[in-house]
């Protein structure tokens, strides 16, 4: 095995094993094959709950009619609605409190050419009616879902047959890019964090993480990419939910030499700031790092997914030789953007941790997850948002690509300074 990142996939004969036990399942819908033209996107202008815990309903005006799908999910009890691409202009209706059986409710991108309304339920709901009103003169046409009561067994039950019957019409969508990098450019998948209808943390100030992690991981591309050292992926470009399986996927399908997830953090404690760096562990490094791992993981369910994970004993063996090889590199990695971040920005306490992150549980592509700072904090949040701080931060992250990958460059011949200076400065 080589050392320092110079040669990450010693052992690809197990990974390609590890691949085939780590297969992903089939989401209950995806979009369409085909860009979405957004500016055909039908206008939801507005939304209200009505109704009490025995029966509620749900209204969404719209500027037109829509094909919609709706089913049930547990564990928590769920309601989802599939929709076309929507524009959602819902102003203050936007803000509408739970009512009845609805307790909360989001909605948002969900992937290419598809929205998705979640509405969280108090108890075992069924779908009683579901259906478009078309519109009539000055009323809009209204999405309504009539919600009834009913048993955890029947729930449970009438969930199972339309999982049954939306795999049954499943199909796939376009297949993920294959890689095209050389080995003297190392392919990086940058992840922003969140996405579509998962806002993730909002700051004071009203900034959204998912937007704010975007933004970074935009300018951290444009700057790996102008180095002409890397090829640079990201599992979303735009506002769109990818789940957490899928933003594995998407890194071991390019087969990927780097893997790096970014987020911004949000703690109770407002005067808590500064960045971190995570790593994989299955026991936390600590109470704070277990916790945001718990936290981060629930995106799936936010946006409308089912969580389960099976167990394989043949798989996990050929899982966890394969991560041996790869959490060595992980942490290298890791230990070089911290050193490198110190000269760009604040870094909390003990900046470096690992916990049980499900984004970075690929077996055999380095991965890390970087938090960029506490948008519950003031200062911060005026920090993550600014184009200053962005250029700056993304440049040490640049730095330390760089250096984690410069045996690499040396070994090929491509680039015998940056290997140089990096080996003066370890």
């Amino acid at each position: 095995m080589a050392v320092n990142g110079m040669v990450i996939r010693t052992g690809r004969a197990l990974a390609l094993l590890a691949a085939l036990c780590f297969a992903a399942p089939s989401a209950y819908a995806t979009a369409k094959d085909g860009v979405a033209d957004e500016s055909a996107a039908v206008v939801a202008s507005a939304a209200r709950i009505a109704g009490d815990d025995s029966r509620t309903r749900f209204i969404l005006d719209l500027d037109g009619d829509i094909e919609f799908t709706a089913f049930l999910l547990p564990d928590p009890y769920r309601i989802i609605v599939d929709l076309p691409q929507i524009d959602f202009s819902l102003g203050e209706t936007a803000k509408e409190p739970g009512r009845g059986l609805i307790t909360a409710w989001r909605y948002g991108r969900f992937a290419r050419g598809q929205s998705r309304i979640v509405l969280d339920t108090s108890a075992p709901a069924r779908i009683d009616k579901s259906f478009v009103l078309p519109a009539v003169g000055e009323q809009p046409a209204r999405l309504v879902i009539d919600l009834v009561k009913t048993s955890h067994e029947d729930f449970l039950a009438e969930a199972a047959k339309q999982r049954g019957s939306i795999a049954a019409s499943h199909h796939k969508g376009d297949r993920l890019p294959v890689r095209t990098g050389s080995i003297d450019r190392p392919l990086i998948v940058i992840d922003p964090g969140h996405g579509g209808l998962d806002t993730g943390t909002v700051g004071p100030g009203g900034s959204i993480e998912k937007a704010v992690v975007l933004e970074f991981s935009l300018a951290l591309k444009k700057q790996l990419e102008a180095s002409g050292r890397f090829d640079v992926r990201m599992t979303r470009k735009d506002d769109t939910f990818i789940a957490l399986r899928k933003r594995v996927d998407f890194a071991r399908n390019l087969n990927a030499d780097l893997f790096i997830s970014v987020h911004a953090d949000s703690v109770r404690e407002k005067h808590v700031r500064g960045a971190s760096v995570y790593t994989l562990s299955e026991k936390a490094s600590d109470r704070e790092a277990e916790l945001l791992a718990a936290k981060e993981n629930k995106s799936d369910i936010i946006a409308g997914l089912e969580y389960e994970e099976k167990s394989n004993d043949v798989a996990d063996i050929l899982i966890d030789l394969a991560r041996r090889e790869t959490k060595s590199f992980s942490t290298f990695f890791a230990n070089t953007l911290t050193v490198e971040l110190k000269s760009a920005t604040r870094l909390v306490n003990r900046p470096q941790r690992a916990a049980g992150f499900r984004v970075l549980k690929a077996p055999d592509v380095p991965s890390i997850l970087v938090e960029l700072g506490f948008l519950s904090n003031k200062h911060d949040e005026q920090l993550l948002t600014s184009e200053e701080w962005r250029q700056r931060t993304a440049e040490s992250m640049r730095v330390a690509v760089e250096r984690f990958f410069a045996p690499r460059f040396a070994a090929s011949g491509r680039d015998r300074a940056v290997a140089t200076v990096a080996s003066e400065q370890q």
